[in-house]
């Protein structure tokens, strides 16, 4: 197992502590290994695209840099719900499917999936260019041709994102993880350069173009890569389609989705009509800096999403309440101690990306109150998903949006940068409180209720 092998790179008293840990014999063994694969991915990942960004704000100056990081933002919230909420319901469908022994559904699902995120991209590209042409005016030029650039990028943006769930859905952390956490930013890096080792223009519609290559060759790799791994427990057969179905649980599905990619980047976004491109590059950092603790929140629910599928799906409720408890152990204490560590050295990092970067120091205090709030809550998004309650998360989600809104308007005005983090951190706040009272009263019950709930979904198999 890689997860395993990533042992060995620590002291010998810590590794046999931890590998009692990660190899034990509670059953949930499977699911501590793949949140430390995906913790590690993203380790890595950030690496990569920490000094990716940092070279490339270098290069291109703060001005340029704000604007590529603003299209591209949009970019990635645009191509997330492209998948239509495949990529998350896919988490729920494929197991279930595969522990039913429907191997027929599983195919039509994987299909489904691929064609519609990949189609949904493409009319998301042709409406973006349709928008931005009948906006002519009324958008500056240097977001207009940039944002123009970049929505070729969808199509790929979005079957990528469906990939991810599909990798996720088998435990394949690495297929899942890799291609988008490590590839991508690998090539976006070594695009950028040799762009600029070749000549091209140090701006904004560069960084864009590397991008666009980036996501697409990741796209294709990552397809290939799949596609033959899932022969190994799926062998080619005929494939049942449920359409009608699927759509109706993945569109709420859009909804929550829409609200966390909000969630994350509301601040920014907002930013725009109040700041300069400057001022959102001096954010941005800040904010991608402090969201490296966010990587153990990701990794665990990455992780055991699967796992709270198919404990709820055997009807073991009482095995899934166990199970989340330890989550929320797993996600609050290392998310506090990367917290304090990236406080600590907050200032030297931001520095990295030029001296005007450190201006956004204090706002990563603000942002690590919400942050260790979510940790604190556990992956409780997608627990409501894999039990199929998603109606419910989208609508806490929904109000924790509007909170969101509401704050930022109110206090970027008059804070600034500071006021977009708290904005976002009380909103984060808001979310986890929402989520926890909800999940506590559905899968907190008294012993009987719960033992109905499980039979009632035993026998609906």
């Amino acid at each position: 197992m890689i997860a395993t092998k990533l042992l060995n790179i620590l002291p010998e008293a810590l590794r046999l502590k931890a590998d009692g840990i990660i190899n034990g014999e509670d059953g949930h063994g499977q699911s501590r290994r793949g949140a430390l694969l995906a913790f590690f991915i993203r380790v890595a990942s950030a690496a990569i695209a920490f000094f990716s960004q940092v070279l490339l704000a270098r290069w291109i100056g703060a001005h340029e840099y704000g604007v590529f990081t603003y299209v591209w933002v949009w970019i990635n919230i645009i191509g997330t719900l492209c998948a239509a909420g495949f990529a998350t319901s896919v988490v729920r469908f494929l197991p279930e499917y595969q522990e039913t022994g429907q191997h027929d559904l599983v195919r039509g699902f994987l299909r489904t999936g691929r064609a519609f995120s990949s189609i949904m991209g493409l009319l998301a590209t042709l409406g973006g260019l349709l928008i931005l042409y009948l906006l002519d005016g009324a958008v500056p030029d240097y977001y207009r041709v940039s944002a123009a650039v970049a929505l070729i990028a969808l199509p790929a943006f979005a079957l990528t994102d469906f990939q991810d769930g599909v990798g996720r859905s088998q435990g394949w952390i690495d297929l899942a993880l890799i291609p988008p956490y490590i590839i991508r930013p690998f090539l976006l890096f070594s695009f950028i350069g040799a762009a600029v080792a070749i000549g091209w223009n140090k701006n904004a519609e560069t960084a864009v173009y590397a991008a666009i290559a980036a996501t697409w060759a990741t796209a294709v790799l990552q397809y290939w890569m799949q596609k033959k791994r899932m022969l190994t427990t799926v062998p080619a057969g005929p494939r049942q389609y449920k359409f009608g179905f699927w759509l109706k649980v993945s569109l709420p599905v859009i909804a929550i989705e829409s609200f966390a990619m909000l969630m994350t980047n509301m601040d920014i976004l907002l930013l725009d009509l109040f700041v300069t491109p400057a001022e959102i590059a001096v954010y941005f950092a800040a904010a991608r800096t402090i969201s490296l603790m966010a990587f153990v929140h990701f990794s665990v629910t990455a992780a055991v999403t699967p796992k709270f599928a198919t404990l709820y799906a055997s009807g073991d409720l009482d095995g899934l309440q166990k199970f989340l408890k330890q989550t929320r152990q797993w996600t609050l204490i290392p998310s506090l101690i990367g917290g304090v560590i990236l406080l600590t050295l907050g200032k030297p990092i931001l520095w990295l990306f030029g001296p005007e970067f450190t201006a956004g120091y204090p706002a990563m205090f603000a942002l690590v109150i919400g942050l260790l709030a979510r940790s604190f809550a556990g992956p409780l998004q997608g627990l409501m998903i894999a039990t199929g309650r998603q109606n419910i998360a989208a609508l806490a989600l929904g109000m924790a949006v509007v909170i969101n809104v509401a704050f930022n308007f109110l206090l970027i005005p008059k804070f600034g940068l500071v006021g977009a983090a708290a904005a976002t951190a009380i909103a984060f706040t808001v979310e986890s409180i929402l989520l926890y009272v909800i999940t506590r009263r559905i899968f907190s019950g008294p012993p009987s209720e719960k033992n109905s709930r499980g039979a009632d979904v035993a026998s609906a198999k």
